[in-house]
């Protein structure tokens, strides 16, 4: 019996990412987020949900035409990561959540000015071997067991803490940084017991 009531779900989306504390502004680091999910119902409407997922993250710039040197940036931050949520599920097409995320860092690379950064390793440990986000998450059944889910993440403690030039007084400065990103993905539950309206709406021809 609860066997049956456990559900799963495959996930496959796209992070937009930057990293505060670093002078690069801007979402402009995309990524894959991939993985699965067991989710559990408990009372009315409400459920759990543990996910693994593999979560790439970083910071990106493009050249800059008027600097000396090109003036881009990218970081690669790629983690094995473990959500848990608490969620509700409204009328049976939305369903919003809230929980925690810890994932471990699995690859790393820098670049500046189009330079690899070789001292940037997971072994040199300028970056955390491990996040711990904040989580919140709202889904959306697009039909039958298919939604579109939209998440928002922010690290709970510095992933790094770094020297940076100040694009205002041009002066070094040491600051933490944190991950800071929005996922779009997509979410297909499996076991999932459709109610009447979902399984009528599936089963209408198309016109």
């Amino acid at each position: 019996s609860f066997a049956q009531r456990i559900m799963g779900a495959a996930i496959v989306g796209v992070n937009a990412t930057q990293v505060d504390g670093d002078e690069v502004y801007g979402f402009h680091k995309f990524g894959l987020n991939t993985g699965l999910a067991a989710i559990v119902p408990f009372g009315n409407n409400w459920s759990v949900s543990l996910e693994t997922i593999y979560n790439q993250k970083g910071a990106h710039q493009k050249k800059r035409a008027n600097d000396s040197l090109d003036g881009s940036y990218d970081l690669k931050l790629n983690y094995l990561e473990v959500p848990f949520l608490i969620q509700y599920t409204d009328k049976d097409i939305v369903t919003i959540g809230t929980g925690m995320s810890w994932g471990r860092l699995v690859d790393i690379s820098e670049q500046r000015n189009g330079y690899d950064m070789p001292g940037t390793t997971i072994e040199s440990g300028i970056y955390r071997s491990s996040d711990l986000n904040l989580l919140f998450d709202i889904k959306f059944r697009l039909i039958d067991r298919l939604r579109f889910n939209v998440r928002y993440a922010y690290s709970l403690r510095p992933i790094a803490t770094r020297e940076v030039i100040d694009s205002k007084t041009g002066k070094p400065n040491i600051r933490d940084q944190y991950n800071n990103l929005f996922t779009f993905r997509l979410y297909y539950v499996f076991n999932e017991q459709l109610s009447r309206r979902n399984r009528n709406q599936s089963s209408q021809p198309l016109q």
